[in-house]
């Protein structure tokens, strides 16, 4: 074995241009496919950070307007959601629904302290926006259920706000804070890449609003389910409860929006995955130009050593042991140089990953070992495909005729 590989080295070796210039385009055809499989993971991260499964075991519902008559009502009638719709959908679509949660939308208003103010929107959620928003607590905690059962006022607020009113987001918690010409005490400072809300008990966001048991829209959390075929079963049977509620035709798919995140989530996972292939088949194809060119610089390199071949034939080498080295040849070859190409195409994504560390649709575009494994699992099978075809010209020289050649 080692006698064989000393012979390749000594071959290429004497070869040097004509195997840099073949290896370059190996090289650059793994180059390619690195680059690409780094992009592409890198978006499928960037989705998944955003976007998980349990996240995405989720329906949100919203209030809009009849297009269809209906039991003697009109098109055109708004559909106004309520607190009753909470417990309607989670008691006649048990099997699906795991919980229901609403949101009370209040008017913009004026947050201050002693040291500045901001103006924003008021949200009454429940506890389980926490984990649905993905939210980071930095400081405190988020809305409990204790909250919501005595209509505390208390309020989280996003770690900017909070410098803003106190100057430290970290010394936040505890303070008090002017809302609605009330004095509310802030429980917690939260991170989030896009999300800047500020948040209230939905109770106490109810009471503030006369209980008037109108809400802005409510998220359903679903269960049981495992296919897209289940997801739209699911929304099918909460926009036909809320029919009834509410009267309007349940075929009518304006009445109230419905926003499918579960099916969503399927359709764009699919999506990923044929981006994976297709960045595969791109980068193959790519890789395919430079073997190619392996293949035909073996068949030249087989041309000038008919000779040679013809001797070792004769002084009784065996066709396999021509075919192995051959083929073997190939392989380093393709194997080196596309190793070359690995590298810097390593070195590029992690540049890239650097300079988009704060992007949210790229998030860490880099390759990992088992997308490595994969392209040493090519590169051996090209380059043993580069060689075959070769090898097998080399092991069909007759000994006689090889002599005469030279």
């Amino acid at each position: 074995m080692f006698d064989l590989f000393r012979e390749i080295f000594q071959t290429l070796s004497n070869n040097k241009m004509r195997t840099a210039l073949t290896g370059l385009a190996v090289a650059w055809g793994i180059f390619m496919l690195i680059v690409l499989l780094g992009m592409s993971r890198g978006v499928y991260n960037g989705f998944a950070s955003r976007m998980t499964i349990d996240n995405a075991r989720s329906i949100s519902v919203y209030g809009g307007f009849t297009t269809k008559a209906h039991k003697g009502y009109s098109d055109g009638r708004s559909i106004q959601l309520d607190r009753g719709d909470l417990g309607v959908i989670e008691s006649e679509n048990r099997y699906h629904v795991e919980q229901v949660i609403a949101v009370k939308t209040l008017d913009t208003a004026r947050v201050s302290t002693p040291r500045d103010y901001i103006s924003d929107k008021i949200y009454g959620h429940f506890p389980a926006e926490l984990e649905r928003a993905r939210l980071k607590m930095i400081s405190g905690r988020f809305l409990n259920d204790r909250d919501l059962d005595q209509k505390r006022k208390v309020i989280v607020i996003h770690e900017q706000n909070a410098r803003t009113l106190f100057g430290d987001g970290t010394e936040a918690v505890g303070q008090s804070v002017s809302l609605l010409g009330l004095s509310w005490r802030v429980v917690g400072v939260y991170a989030h890449d896009w999300e800047k809300a500020t948040y209230i008990p939905f109770t106490t966001a109810m009471f503030l609003s006369g209980n008037d048991n109108k809400i802005s829209d409510m998220t359903v959390r679903i269960k049981n389910v495992k296919d897209e075929a289940d997801g739209e079963s699911v929304e099918k049977d909460i926009r036909s409860t809320l029919s009834r509620a509410h009267d309007f035709a349940p075929d009518d798919k304006s009445a109230v929006h419905i926003w499918n995140r579960f099916t969503s989530y399927l359709t764009q996972m699919t999506a990923m995955n044929i981006l994976d292939y297709a960045v595969w088949v791109i980068g193959i194809f790519t890789l395919l130009s430079g073997i190619v060119g392996v293949s035909n610089i073996m068949f030249v390199s087989v041309r000038e050593r008919v000779h040679e071949l013809g001797v070792r034939r004769a002084i009784g080498a065996k066709p396999r042991s021509i075919l192995i080295q051959i083929v073997t040849e190939s392989v380093v070859i393709t194997t080196l140089f596309g190793y070359v190409g690995v590298s810097l195409g390593m070195i590029v994504t992690g540049g890239i990953a650097y300079l988009t560390k704060d992007a949210p649709f790229l998030e860490d575009p880099t390759v990992d070992l088992s997308i490595a494994v994969k392209v040493t699992v090519v590169l051996i099978l090209a380059g043993a495909l580069a060689g075959l075809f070769p090898a097998i010209k080399a092991t069909k020289v007759r000994p006689v005729e090889a002599l005469r050649d030279e």
